[in-house]
């Protein structure tokens, strides 16, 4: 998968300064009612070297970073920080595959998002996370 294959599919890059751009670049689409799709290309640089599979903080960073852009765009902008995180480890994700994660708004009150998302990559399930934000 290359940016130009991305960027067919409608997917856009965006910037992620501060520790976060260490898993990145990611990019972004538009998903199913107000979640968004959030992806990233599996580096070397977060393999776990000797087996080539995606480090799992790799991936956690990855699902905060989703979920958290996720609920920005919700609040058109405003900030927020993240209160919970959960992961379920389901496969390995590989060097040089697309992973990508559908994310979906489970709830919304004044102070709190709650939200939640899949992670695929080649089409197989990787991971799951469950997480609420808090809104600034």
């Amino acid at each position: 998968m290359d940016a130009d294959t991305l960027a067919a599919q409608g997917w856009k890059q965006i910037e992620t300064p501060g520790f976060s751009e260490q898993v990145g670049p990611f990019w972004v689409r538009p998903g199913e009612g107000t979640g968004w799709e959030v992806g990233f290309l599996a580096t070397e640089k977060l393999t776990n070297n000797h087996i080539h599979t995606v480090h799992g903080g790799a991936l956690m960073t990855f699902a905060d970073v989703a979920l958290g852009y996720s609920v920005v765009q919700l609040l058109g902008g405003t900030n927020c920080v993240t209160v919970q995180l959960q992961m379920q480890f389901v496969s390995t994700a590989r060097f040089g595959e697309f992973v990508s994660c559908a994310t979906e708004v489970v709830r919304q009150s004044s102070s709190l998002v709650f939200m939640r998302g899949l992670m695929k990559a080649n089409g197989r399930t990787v991971a799951s996370a469950d997480g609420m934000w808090k809104v600034l």
